[in-house]
């Protein structure tokens, strides 16, 4: 599969606003940390590489890597490797967080971006990774399992669907 996984740029714009206004009906941010499109996008690109340092990220946030996944120079989607958990990703949100973009589903793409991220996870030292899923999301923990993914638990989160947590040693 030619996927890669990189970082956004400028001339992504148009294409990673696009994709933020398709998720965003089924409850999902393709753009991240405190993304506005009233943003200029030059500003938010800055802010995302500032947030990959260890203390560059905002109070309450913990450092992490935003990268797209390409296809034949197409977006496909996107996933988010947050270098640390806190709490609440500890219990709910996990190192990694990915999506595909609808119209892109269905051709494997999840389970190669979930296999890329677990390389980069590993290059920030991180391992074992935390994955995690809605319960009713039969697409991603067939991922999670395609990738490793041990579950060790599901949890409760108030007005939402479970959280089924995954370790991938």
């Amino acid at each position: 599969m030619d996927l890669r996984l990189r970082p956004l740029r400028t001339a992504d714009e148009p294409e990673a606003r696009a994709a933020q206004a398709e998720l965003i009906p089924e409850g999902f941010r393709f753009l991240l940390d405190g993304y506005s499109p009233r943003e200029r996008w030059d500003a938010y690109l800055e802010r995302l590489e500032r947030y990959r340092s260890p203390n560059g990220a905002a109070p309450g946030m913990v450092p992490a890597t935003l990268l797209v996944a390409e296809v034949e120079g197409e977006i496909v989607g996107r996933v988010s490797i947050r270098h640390e958990l806190n709490d609440t990703l500890l219990r709910v949100g996990g190192h990694i967080g990915y999506g595909v973009r609808p119209q892109h589903r269905r051709r494997g793409y999840a389970t190669e971006i979930l296999r890329q991220s677990l390389i980069v996870a590993r290059s920030l030292g991180i391992d074992p990774v935390l994955v995690t899923c809605d319960e009713d999301n039969a697409g991603s923990m067939t991922v999670i399992g395609r990738c490793g993914g041990l579950l060790e638990d599901t949890v409760e989160v108030p007005g939402a669907p479970r959280k089924r947590r995954y370790w991938i040693v």
